[in-house]
């Protein structure tokens, strides 16, 4: 049985999306986190070393890492759904967006939190105004040129197709899902024209509204 270790509010919803685009039958085994810092609690670790969220255990075998569960629950249970041919131009688009999404546009986006985070900390009194300061200018000199430069690119190539691997929706589509949502709550960057669309349409897949109800509320907070 396919089990989803799934944390509230996190990335292991595009996990539970993409089963139920499959019509997989799963459990969820919801874990929270902790209310002050946000962290997953320590009892993912009993699951994998890490304790990061999505994990998925299939039997005997357990998944982490959001792309790599992504190929697993493809190869053994997509039956050639959700990505496009092999060899075929959509193809090498589906390959570059399903590893763009965790491997370049993700790191200026978790930048841009832990900054905003930086002096709600505990800091002492004397050092707030300093650490005010370093956190505006690291956000205003290089993580805020990197966010417009990154969503600009997004929606150049929603413009060009419809879906990001192409005319066909694919798991590409649920891989940048988490990218374009953390975006939309952090980034401080209005979305343009046509990723307010591409959000408006995973939104009302069914497949989506059933990940909600069987997770819970997905929400990124800035």
């Amino acid at each position: 049985m396919l089990t989803v270790h799934h944390l509230n509010n996190s990335r292991s919803h595009r996990i539970l999306w993409l089963l139920e685009e499959l019509g997989c039958e799963y459990e969820v085994k919801r874990y929270a986190r902790d209310p002050r810092t946000l962290l997953a609690p320590p009892q993912l670790r009993t699951v994998h070393p890490l304790g990061k969220s999505p994990l998925l255990t299939d039997g005997e075998r357990t998944l982490a890492e959001s792309g790599a569960i992504i190929e697993y629950l493809l190869d053994t249970y997509g039956q050639g759904r959700l990505r496009p041919a092999p060899g075929s131009e959509a193809r090498l688009r589906y390959n570059y967006w399903l590893h763009y999404a965790e491997g370049s546009a993700m790191p200026p986006l978790l930048l841009k939190l832990v900054f905003q985070r930086l002096p709600k900390g505990p800091v002492p009194a004397l050092l707030r105004p300093i650490v005010r300061t370093i956190a505006a200018r690291a956000q205003e000199r290089f993580i805020d040129p990197q966010l417009k430069t990154h969503i600009a690119y997004w929606e150049e190539e929603l413009t060009r197709f419809t879906w990001f691997a192409g005319e066909e929706f694919s798991a590409a589509d649920i891989q940048m899902s988490f990218p374009v949502a953390a975006a939309t709550a952090r980034s401080g960057v209005a979305l343009g024209e046509k990723l307010r669309a591409f959000s408006t349409r995973i939104q009302a897949r069914a497949a989506y509204q059933r990940a909600l109800e069987r997770g819970g509320p997905f929400e990124l907070s800035g």
